[in-house]
């Protein structure tokens, strides 16, 4: 056995393989009665262990990278988990003996006939995990998507797949390892906020009660589809942006539940809780939630402004942040929520608005819209964001007096660092206004992106990929400077610790 363990990661790598190994040793030595109890250690060691971050990775595009190409993606953006919503076996193959954590789907119309025939359930773990196991690490099987709120005519086949698929795996010797779940649409909380009132559509009761029992039975978690991007857009501005996207909220504009005085500062911790509070309707607690998707899009048609490569770095930005740093919710704020990042690729094939189509990081050829870091990261200063690769650059076709404008505004009262762009210093190009706004908007961009800050400035300025850094002159994000920057702080922080 191969293990590579890392500073942030050492914590989930342990608690993975004390699963493993302690399943499988007690499983054999102790009798069925003692099940719970193993459950109850496994999942309280877990939680210990702290929350993750995964992607999404769609295929409804008409270019689809191969499975070599997207697990080499995966692999340099150091990506520890994934869901793949169908059981494709070349991205099987490819995720063999890689370590990545794969929560495999089964899609919404291969249901009926898992859900009717305990046999084609046998047939389809056997076909689609055991024979990829323990080379590929499957972890999750998610039973449809959104069933009961897409294809409601299928509901009473759902809890029998998540049944005859469980049973399957317990014949397989495979039901410690790979959990079954089945993610949840928001749509079946009608009213979320505040969270304390929340409730499932009580005409979905009595599948409700089945589907939380078979999780509790099993020790699996509820899958939730937590997308603050819809809310926010159909809310009609009944939730400020700000709030959405894990940004500060005035004073005068925080969010308070009521009947608990409950303060959320971000509209998918409220989600988290309404899922929380909905289950406790039903006489169910000590389920966890894990999100299978949540992101923003980057681009939308002409009546979606909201959707921008600002708002989607933000969120995403944000999103991990709050993940990683193993923050809870209001409610339960010692249970951090894992979540899957929707998504890695553009699906130009999504019916809907454009919208819909522009939920990823990349364009299939691989060219990344934006760059985020999956990993833990140290707290870094006013230079260094966490955003690697990603510059707010002046736009050359402007009018070079609304450029000028804009770079009076940003050296001013936007209180951007300036220094390097003054005579004499390494960025400094006397007769270059396009350079000199670009540096100066992109360093009030990246100290402030946090905390709303945003590369617009009068319609002058462009999000970009491309690094204008050149000889010594090195622009906040540039992806070799942020590297060794983290580097460094995560060998201060490994001998700090080998000191104490």
């Amino acid at each position: 056995m191969r293990i590579t363990l890392s500073v942030g990661e050492l914590g989930v790598e342990v608690a993975s393989i004390f699963e493993v190994f302690t399943v499988k040793l007690l499983s054999q030595m102790l009798p069925r009665k003692w099940e719970k109890i193993i459950f109850l250690l496994i999942f309280i060691f877990s939680s210990a262990s702290g929350a993750f971050i995964g992607i999404n990775i769609g295929t409804q595009m008409s270019s689809l990278p191969s499975a070599a190409e997207i697990v080499s993606i995966l692999k340099t953006q150091r990506i520890k988990h994934v869901r793949l919503f169908d059981a494709d076996h070349q991205m099987l193959n490819a995720l063999a003996n890689t370590g990545i954590e794969v929560l495999v789907g089964v899609p919404n119309d291969q249901l009926l006939r898992i859900g009717e025939s305990q046999s084609e359930a046998a047939a389809w773990i056997n076909k689609n995990v055991a024979a990829f196991v323990p080379a590929t690490n499957i972890t999750y099987i998610a039973v449809g998507n959104e069933v009961l709120t897409t294809i409601p005519n299928a509901a009473l086949v759902l809890i029998p797949a998540m049944q005859f698929l469980h049973s399957a795996l317990l014949a397989a010797n495979l039901n410690f390892q790979v959990k079954v779940s089945s993610p949840q649409s928001m749509d079946m909380i009608p009213k979320h906020f505040p969270p304390s009132t929340a409730s499932f559509n009580s005409s979905w009761n009595s599948i409700m009660n089945q589907y939380l029992q078979f999780l509790k039975n099993t020790g699996s978690s509820f899958m939730l589809n937590a997308q603050p991007y819809y809310v926010y857009t159909k809310g009609q501005g009944i939730f400020p942006l700000e709030y959405a996207l894990f940004q500060p909220l005035k004073p005068n504009n925080q969010i308070v539940d009521p009947n608990t005085n409950f303060h959320y500062t971000s509209m998918f911790d409220a989600m988290i809780d309404a899922a929380y509070y909905s289950m406790r309707s039903l006489n169910f607690s000590g389920i966890p939630v894990i999100v299978t998707e949540s992101g923003w899009p980057s681009l939308g048609g002409a009546n979606e402004s909201d959707a921008s490569i600002d708002n989607a770095l933000t969120y995403n930005s944000n999103l991990i942040h709050h993940v990683l740093n193993g923050s809870g919710t209001p409610s339960q704020p010692t249970i951090s929520v894992s979540t899957y990042v929707l998504e890695l690729f553009n699906e130009d094939l999504r019916p809907g608005p454009v919208s819909e189509k522009n939920w990823g990081i990349y364009v299939p050829n691989g060219t990344a819209l934006y760059s985020l870091t999956f990993g833990r990261i140290a707290e870094s200063n006013a230079d260094s964001t966490g955003l690697v690769g990603v510059f707010c650059v002046a736009n050359s076709s402007v009018d070079s007096n609304a450029l000028k404008k804009g770079l009076d505004w940003a050296c001013g009262p936007g209180s951007a660092n300036c220094t390097a762009i003054q005579p004499g210093q390494a960025c400094y190009e006397a007769d270059n206004l396009v350079a000199l706004t670009s540096y100066a908007f992109n360093d009030y961009y990246h100290r402030t992106q946090a905390t709303g800050g945003t590369c617009n400035f009068g319609n002058t300025a462009m999000i970009t990929t491309t690094d204008p850094s050149h000889g010594s002159c090195i622009f906040s994000g540039r992806v070799e400077h942020q590297h060794n920057r983290q580097h460094h702080n995560r060998f201060s922080l490994w001998t700090s610790r080998r000191c104490q």
